[in-house]
């Protein structure tokens, strides 16, 4: 695995990315701007979920107008995101922090897949219910607890040498 990140590193378009200053930077400003959009709309479905906010309006309506722009957010978050790695692939998988965020990405992924799969699939039963049932609570729980760590971890990224270095 190293030696196809090392590889990588040094084909034409890694270095090219790496070095152009304003590239990478126009790339990691439509990452965090992206993040902005797909965090909102996720914390909004989550708070939801949990019952804490926006009681009245139905779940279903909720999500059926927050989840594309979400899913566009993670979709330029994806992209943005893989070229970022791609500037550095051998020291974005070297760092402990880098390895955290993918774990609690796909985390993440499982929440809401196991969501849509259980009890999103009953949502008619409990669409109006002020407080939702303990499978959505604890899913936008977790949805919440989870994308404030990636948040977190993401950011600790650029600092990995100062809490490690010895």
């Amino acid at each position: 695995m190293v030696g196809f990140l090392e590889w990588l590193a040094v084909t034409p378009g890694s270095i090219a990315l790496r070095e152009s200053h304003y590239f990478f930077l126009v790339v990691l400003t439509v990452h965090v701007l992206t993040l902005f959009v797909f965090a909102g709309m996720a914390a909004i479905i989550d708070l939801r979920l949990t019952g804490l906010m926006m009681r009245e309006v139905p779940a279903s309506e909720l999500v059926s107008r927050l989840v594309p722009w979400a899913a566009g957010g993670l979709c330029v978050m994806l992209v943005s995101g893989s070229l970022l790695f791609y500037s550095s692939p051998a020291d974005r998988y070297g760092n402990l922090f880098f390895r955290a965020k993918l774990v609690l990405l796909v985390l993440a992924g499982l929440n809401v897949l196991l969501f849509h799969k259980t009890t999103y699939t009953r949502v008619a039963e409990w669409d109006l219910d002020r407080v939702p049932p303990y499978g959505a609570r604890l899913a936008g729980g977790v949805g919440l607890m989870l994308w404030i760590g990636i948040i977190v971890i993401g950011r600790m990224m650029a600092y990995e040498d100062y809490w490690f270095d010895s």
